[in-house]
């Protein structure tokens, strides 16, 4: 274990990890967890780091072990449009290297992550070797299948900007918020233009959202902490 420049220990081994959940490749059985050490490095990466590019080769996947990944595709004239934010316990380029195609998606990290790397070669041959790894990646593609699903709705069929992004604090609330004394707390590391990427607006439209919500008392902000006071409110607009 050794001490990264962002605040936290830096561990070298899924073995000895105190940071592990239950999603996907953290919920490992320990002798998958020990195989997948042997073959993985583990690498720390300051935010705003690419992982690799929509349209590289399948080199290796990526597991992330702490921190975010944003999963981006863009268009030809330059719009970028977020797919997903990954989180502990999921591979990025699980279908690339499954497939051999090239990555249909660029990942770059949101904040300080920690992530596992694990040669294409070496990744298949682990899954090939371990029933439950195999049954974990098909878990977590079926898994990112019906997140698309999700996603293309709440962008495709709503009906106004105020509903994609009432959709996303509610996605956000379910995955990973937490209950406090005024409402349910998010930490908020996106900008109004990450945000305008993952609901198909402008950065624009996304400030004066926030600041109506604001006002009418559905949400708080302070600093980086996004608390929503009144899900009913968000409820409303969604269905």
């Amino acid at each position: 274990m050794r001490r990264s420049p962002y605040g936290f220990d830096v561990l070298g081994t899924c073995t000895s990890c105190s940071w592990r959940t239950e999603r996907f490749f953290c919920a490992l059985p320990p002798d998958a967890v020990k195989a997948l050490d042997s073959v993985a490095s583990t690498n720390m990466f300051p935010a705003g780091s690419l992982l690799f590019s929509e349209g590289d080769p399948p080199r290796a996947v990526y597991v992330v072990c702490r921190g975010s990944v944003k999963l981006s595709i863009a268009s030809g004239d330059g719009r970028t449009l977020i797919t997903h934010i990954a989180h502990a316990g999921e591979a990025l380029g699980l279908s690339s290297v499954f497939t051999t195609h090239e990555q249909k998606a660029t990942a770059e990290t949101l904040e300080p992550t920690q992530v596992k790397v694990v040669r294409r070669e070496d990744f298949l041959r682990f899954v090939s070797e371990h029933a439950e790894a195999c049954r974990k990646s098909c878990e977590q593609l079926a898994s990112d299948c019906e997140a698309a699903d999700d996603h293309i709705r709440s962008i495709g069929l709503s009906h106004s900007a105020a509903e994609k992004l009432a959709h996303l604090l509610l996605a956000w609330c379910a995955e990973s918020g937490r209950p406090g004394d005024q409402g349910i707390r998010l930490q908020l590391l996106m900008t109004h233009h990450d945000i305008s990427q993952l609901i198909g607006t402008s950065r624009e439209t996304v400030t004066r959202l926030l600041r109506e919500f604001r006002d009418r008392e559905i949400i708080s902000i302070k600093g980086s902490t996004l608390t929503v006071l009144d899900q009913a409110a968000l409820d409303a607009m969604v269905d």
